[in-house]
């Protein structure tokens, strides 16, 4: 049972794991499973059985059939939650979520949660859950941890995968984690450098912060020269 009510207008770092801390994305088709269904499940209207019965009559669902979809049926979208970070590890995902509708974050995390775990386990011939019990939530109301969140997310966790023992031992290469990090697919970082655009974000509170790439990096480059991230890792919800 969570301490606290999510609120209307309020931002929360989302996260969580897979049971026993399995991967819960083996390749890229499901990484971009994830991603579909975080645009298709922010919808008061969609269900989670939604993606599946497209695939089963489409095939291979991509964000164009999903564009194509929703313009020929003519429905009109009602977000659930602004997603304005993302980032998926191979045994765990984070987000930065804005509630904008009433349970607008119990109900995506359940539809996402649902549809992914299906898909999943269909795919892999497997039963029961695939997630460490109920997602973490954690408020995040103060503006100085929200950017250093934002840094944490986008590139200090995705950077690991680049250096494995950075958050202990600390970043032994800025230049490396940097070139490796503006490669990574599975995470926001290029939306934020702006080299890429998505349907799926929103920047919200963090775009006024960061109105173009050239702010946001010039942000990225101090706070790895100053590890100024470790403020976030203080209260960091897999600690």
């Amino acid at each position: 049972m969570r301490k606290f009510k999510f609120e209307k207008g309020e931002i929360y770092h989302i996260y969580n794991r897979g049971v026993e801390k399995r991967d819960i994305f083996k390749d890229d088709n499901d990484r971009w499973r994830f991603l579909q269904g975080l645009f298709l499940f922010n919808d008061e209207k969609t269900t989670a059985n939604l993606l599946w019965q497209m695939e089963r009559d489409r095939g291979r669902v991509t964000f164009r059939v999903l564009k194509e979809f929703f313009a020929k049926e003519k429905r009109n979208r009602e977000p659930l939650v602004r997603i304005m970070v993302d980032c998926l590890m191979p045994n765990h995902f984070h987000l930065l979520l804005e509630e904008i509708k009433k349970n607008g974050i119990s109900r995506f995390m359940q539809k996402l949660g649902t549809g992914y775990t299906r898909y999943f386990n269909n795919k892999y011939q497997r039963v029961g859950s695939l997630f460490q019990g109920t997602f973490k939530a954690a408020l995040v109301n103060d503006e100085a941890y929200l950017k250093y969140l934002l840094a944490y997310i986008n590139v200090i966790n995705p950077g690991e995968l680049a250096e494995p023992n950075l958050k202990e031992t600390g970043i032994k290469s800025v230049e490396k984690i940097t070139r490796f990090v503006d490669g990574f697919l599975w995470g926001t970082h290029q939306e934020y450098s702006e080299k890429r655009e998505s349907i799926i974000i929103e920047k919200g509170l963090l775009g006024e912060f960061f109105p173009d790439g050239r702010k946001y990096r010039q942000f990225i480059e101090d706070v790895l020269e100053s590890k100024k991230w470790r403020k976030a890792q203080d209260l960091f919800l897999e600690n």
